[in-house]
């Protein structure tokens, strides 16, 4: 019962970061990577201490290259030795070129990670295809929401379950692209691209299962209520089935976190990103499945009876 009784502070908590998140991509907004704007993406590193921005940019800018690069690509250092470049898309003979100028030091060897390179045609369709693919996964959820809780229509109708998982759901998106945006300002490097859509739905699909957890004990909760001698009401139902489930959500997501962390910490350049938004986005969809949702159906609960007594005046 102590979460369902102090759910204003755990709203209060959310509501600020999500405020914040959502300031954050308004004031300085996200990067995104060349899966959706195009261009071509080169992540490389040194053998041996890895020169200064300025050094590898004069590099880069002695290329004659039509129409020429300077000023028109980012240069951002990763990890110890490393760097990722991100320019427009480049030819075959170009990419030789960039290749050849950047380990013109012989004694500082270079190895490059990785090179990705997609059209702007390419990208504008990645892009389409990203945010039908999250519109899509929300829609369904609220119908299987909407089917799965059909027989439950007293004291929360089954349709308001599938709005509630909505606004866990979207809490559970908005933070982690909302962190990304003020880690991309202030780091840089933690670039939006086709994985991060894919951590994105991946953090979906997840917090959902968290949330139909809660919901189907609090259905049952409910079912065994019916007739009994002293009923609970609707509060301390839901604070029931929140204490019934706790342990179970905790040490499934705190399994899968360690994992992904192993994979963030010792996985390749190409997974970070990836594996920090599944980090963020599990660890606050676990949070919201347990005290947002769940509490939101006390709350609306709440309103409802407000509502109905005021009617009857």
């Amino acid at each position: 019962m102590f979460i369902v009784k102090n759910r204003k502070i755990f709203y209060t908590f959310s509501i600020i970061l999500v405020v914040a998140s959502i300031t954050a991509l308004f004031v300085w907004g996200l990067s995104f990577g060349i899966d959706f704007k195009g261009g071509s993406s080169v992540a490389f590193q040194y053998k041996e201490a890895r020169p200064s921005v300025e050094v590898v940019k004069t590099q880069i800018d002695s290329l004659s290259f039509e129409p020429t690069l300077k000023g028109s690509y980012s240069l951002v250092p990763t990890g110890d030795k490393g760097y990722v470049l991100n320019l427009r898309t480049v030819t075959e003979q170009e990419r030789a070129s960039l290749i050849s100028v950047i380990s013109s030091n012989v004694a500082n060897a270079v190895e490059i990670k990785k090179f990705n390179s997609v059209g702007p045609t390419l990208g504008k369709e990645a892009s389409v295809k990203a945010l039908i693919s999250i519109i899509l996964v929300v829609l369904c959820i609220v119908l299987f929401l909407t089917f799965a809780f059909r027989k439950v229509s007293e004291p929360v109708s089954s349709w308001k379950y599938g709005v509630i998982s909505i606004v866990a759901l979207c809490h559970d998106i908005i933070i982690p692209t909302g962190i990304f945006a003020i880690l991309n300002h202030f780091f840089h490097g933690y670039e939006v691209d086709t994985l991060f859509v894919t951590a994105i739905l991946v953090i979906l699909g997840f917090s959902i299962h968290d949330t139909i957890v809660v919901f189907d004990r609090v259905r049952e909760n409910l079912r065994n209520n019916n007739g009994i001698r002293n009923p609970k009401n609707f509060e301390e139902i839901v604070g029931a089935s929140i204490s019934q489930t706790f342990v179970r959500s905790i040490n499934t997501s705190l399994t899968t976190l360690l994992a992904i962390l192993v994979v963030y910490l010792v996985g390749p350049l190409a997974t970070k990103n990836f594996s920090l938004a599944l980090l963020i986005g599990i660890f606050f969809g676990t949070y919201s499945s347990i005290f947002i949702g769940s509490n939101l159906l006390v709350t609306v609960e709440a309103w409802q009876k407000n509502a109905l007594s005021k009617s009857k005046k």
